[in-house]
């Protein structure tokens, strides 16, 4: 079963403030001599990669709330020209939005169970429709949905 990583997105305000962020570092890499795709760098590793590799996100606080996830597909180790360690996550480009879950500021990173997951907007009943995802979110809690 999948392991995930939850994470801060500092100074994001938005799910399409994240995307355009992310658009222009994966820009930025395939113009200069970094390696193509998108990364993010992070000071400590996960102990637990072999289970964040099993099919494992990161998912992403934004304004208080998980928002939204994206998968792991990598994990890598190194050190950079000023003897620092740091672990860069190889991610998928593709924004996969949640049914907003409130949670409280954190540093770093933290895992996140599979079980304690959020569930994907998408992957809903069919019953919410095209209703915004703070309204269903809400539903949820209340348990009317």
């Amino acid at each position: 079963m999948a392991l995930h990583l939850l994470k801060m997105a500092v100074g994001i305000d938005a799910v399409g403030h994240l995307a355009q962020v992310q658009k222009r570092k994966m820009a930025r890499a395939k113009g200069g001599h970094g390696a193509s795709g998108l990364r993010h760098f992070t000071r400590n590793a996960p102990r637990r990669s072999r289970e964040i590799l099993d099919g494992g996100s990161i998912y992403w606080i934004i304004k208080g709330a998980i928002r939204v996830r994206q998968r792991i597909l990598g994990i890598s180790r190194g050190t950079d020209a000023e003897g620092r360690r740091y672990c860069e996550l190889s991610l998928d480009p593709a924004l996969v939005r949640t049914i907003p879950r409130p949670n409280k500021a954190l540093q770093g990173w933290r895992y996140l169970e599979n079980s304690a997951a959020p569930m994907d907007l998408d992957a809903g009943d069919g019953v919410t429709g095209d209703m915004p995802a703070e309204m269903v979110a809400e539903l949820r809690t209340l348990g009317l949905l």
